[in-house]
């Protein structure tokens, strides 16, 4: 039998995390949503999963429950500070860092989230630039990246989504594994910061950046070439969470420090929802739908979907 591992330390059986989340059939298995009288449900969620929402999940949610989906977009540190600070009041708050949610809203918003899906991080690049066909020759990337003009590649702000500090211990990492003297700090002079995650792509796709680093998903989103970075520093695989762990990030706003781990998205319903019967179907939905999210260039593996802490009846059934 195949077996996942929480965050307390205990070990949890593959079959024992699909009876605590109702099991993962695939979309039709909501089929007992419908009929939800015209209900909407309002998610505040990681930007990276903005065309995955607005393209896959909302349609298919409403399609089988009858409960419209609005959602906003934004990097997750935003997100967490955004309900902290009463800024948003959402009813289904989306992470793409499991970690981060936990340690942000715990003790005060929420006490339990569900983790559905995970992702690679690597780049895309236009590929009709000297850059992007030095990339899509196979040149090794940061041998590409180095010759790079400022500005010319753009990742995440990193003091706003966890795809920035992903990015930044990326460049640690990378410089590591590679022997690469300085290629951390030579990267972050000249990276341009874009500060609307879902907007990391506009100009790779508009001509005005040759590349930017990415998740998996907004590339295949985007339709855009992609090259995922080597397993060592993808964070794609839970078998190098303590190598990803050796690299950190301190946000300059909230002073929130980052240890590098494993991309792994997790929602949740806040206490002071105005909706939490939907909220609570909607991250259900998020757990019983594997094969759309793949479709939407996620990764949900034999491990997923996983509960922690005290996940409502209506969610666990």
């Amino acid at each position: 039998m195949e077996t996942s591992h929480d965050d307390d330390g205990r070990w949890i059986s593959r079959r024992g995390a699909l009876a605590t989340i109702g099991g993962l059939a695939g979309v039709g298995t909501v089929a007992g949503y419908l009929d939800a009288g015209g209900e909407s449900v309002r998610v505040l969620s990681a930007g990276s999963l903005a065309t995955t929402f607005e393209d896959h999940v909302a349609p298919a949610f409403e399609a089988q429950t009858g409960i419209a989906v609005h959602g906003e977009y934004y990097g997750a540190n935003a997100v967490m500070r955004m309900v902290e600070d009463g800024t948003k009041h959402p009813d289904v708050v989306v992470s793409a860092d499991a970690t981060l949610l936990r340690d942000r809203l715990y003790d005060g918003v929420t006490d339990w989230d569900v983790e559905f899906a995970s992702n690679a991080v690597g780049i895309a690049y236009a590929p009709d630039v000297p850059l992007g066909r030095r990339l899509a020759d196979g040149e090794p990337w940061y041998a590409v990246a180095r010759d790079a003009d400022p500005g010319e590649i753009a990742i995440g702000d990193p003091d706003l989504d966890p795809l920035g500090y992903r990015a930044v211990q990326a460049f640690e990492l990378a410089e590591h594994e590679h022997d690469l003297d300085g290629f951390r700090d030579a990267m972050l002079d000249r990276v341009y910061r874009e500060p609307d995650e879902p907007q990391l792509l506009a100009g790779v796709e508009a001509g005005s950046r040759a590349a930017a680093v990415v998740y998996r998903n907004m590339a295949v989103d985007h339709d855009v070439p992609f090259r995922t970075f080597p397993a060592a520093y993808s964070f794609a695989d839970p078998g190098l969470a303590d190598q990803y762990a050796t690299v950190t990030y301190t946000t300059d706003e909230e002073g929130y420090t980052a240890r590098g781990r494993p991309v792994l998205y997790n929602a949740t319903v806040i206490d002071r929802a105005d909706a939490p019967e939907a909220g609570h179907r909607l991250v259900r939905f998020l757990a019983d739908s594997p094969d759309l999210l793949r479709d939407a260039g996620l990764t949900v593996s034999n491990e997923l979907p996983r509960a922690n802490g005290s996940v409502p009846p209506p969610v666990e059934r």
